[in-house]
């Protein structure tokens, strides 16, 4: 059986999709917090279990039978998150599955500036050890990420945000087929993978004139002071938390982390990624 985890996610309930156009609905399962919200997929016959990183214990029911599990990295912010990923790595190869595969990050590294890849690049060690055949999917910047910067561009005309570097922004739709791919084709993207990006990088000033082509109207990008970005997000209903981890986001790509590419995303779903034009569009028709 094929199991994904976190199946009521987005990147997650696109995977057991492309998965249910490869294989019989019989031969996937998900491993949820609350099986509720997965409703649909147990309709369409999917095995649906609850599962959760942080209750070791839950997993061996939900990973029982498994042939491959892959691991859809956990959505915690700090050590929690390596304690997650690896408790659900361990228990996959405990419950059997003869390969593992974990959804890290291109720029994945213990000296990132932005803490997620530091903890994928944890990951992939923990991952590396297991003594099981492994995917590290390296996938490339979420591009559904621009999505919480441009909606008071999309009121004012102005971008306005901290600097900030040429990022691979890649579609979900993409990372998931090339997901699907992996746990269901022998050889497909094994070990750790090259990164699994769309072909360009563009940074918020290429953000900005792809939003006045689709709006027909002109978005100006505006770069911020670090400080004085952060207090404006603060002020406007952001927890400093959350505002201060976004920061480092800007603070990573400026020093050159998220540019690059590379052709192997295309290669292996055959077809041309969606292009950040695409994704926006889909982003201001939704709004």
């Amino acid at each position: 059986m094929l199991i994904v985890t976190g199946a009521t996610g987005r990147l997650g309930a696109l995977i057991v999709d492309r998965l249910l156009e490869r294989v019989p609905a019989d031969r996937i399962g998900v491993s949820v917090r609350d099986v509720s919200k997965a409703a649909d997929l147990a309709e369409r016959g999917v095995r649906v279990r609850a599962g959760d990183f942080t209750e070791p214990d839950s997993l061996k029911h939900a990973f029982e039978g498994a042939e491959r599990v892959l691991v859809v990295s956990a959505a915690i912010r700090g050590g929690g998150a390596l304690t997650a990923n690896s408790t659900a790595i361990d228990a996959a190869r405990e419950a059997g599955a003869q390969r593992i595969l974990y959804t890290s990050h291109q720029a994945a590294s213990p000296t990132s500036c932005f803490p997620p890849q530091k903890v994928h690049a944890a990951t992939e060690e923990h991952l590396k050890q297991q003594g099981v055949p492994y995917t590290a999917l390296r996938n490339g910047f979420y591009a559904s990420t621009l999505g919480s910067y441009i909606g008071a561009a999309l009121e004012t005309g102005t971008l306005a945000v901290p600097q900030d570097g040429p990022m691979s922004w890649t579609a979900h739709e993409d990372l998931a087929e090339a997901a699907a791919i992996a746990l269901t084709e022998e050889g497909a993207l094994e070990g750790i993978t090259p990164p699994l990006t769309a072909p360009h990088t563009l940074d918020f000033a290429d953000v900005a004139d792809i939003l006045s082509r689709i709006t027909g109207r002109t978005i100006t990008r505006v770069v911020m002071d670090d400080n004085e970005w952060t207090s404006a997000a603060v002020a406007g209903g952001m927890p400093r938390p959350a505002a201060e981890f976004s920061l480092t986001m800007f603070t990573a790509s400026r020093k050159g982390e998220f540019n690059v590419t590379d052709p192997t995303l295309e290669a292996t779903i055959g077809h041309p990624a969606n292009t950040v034009h695409e994704v926006l569009e889909a982003v201001v028709r939704s709004r």
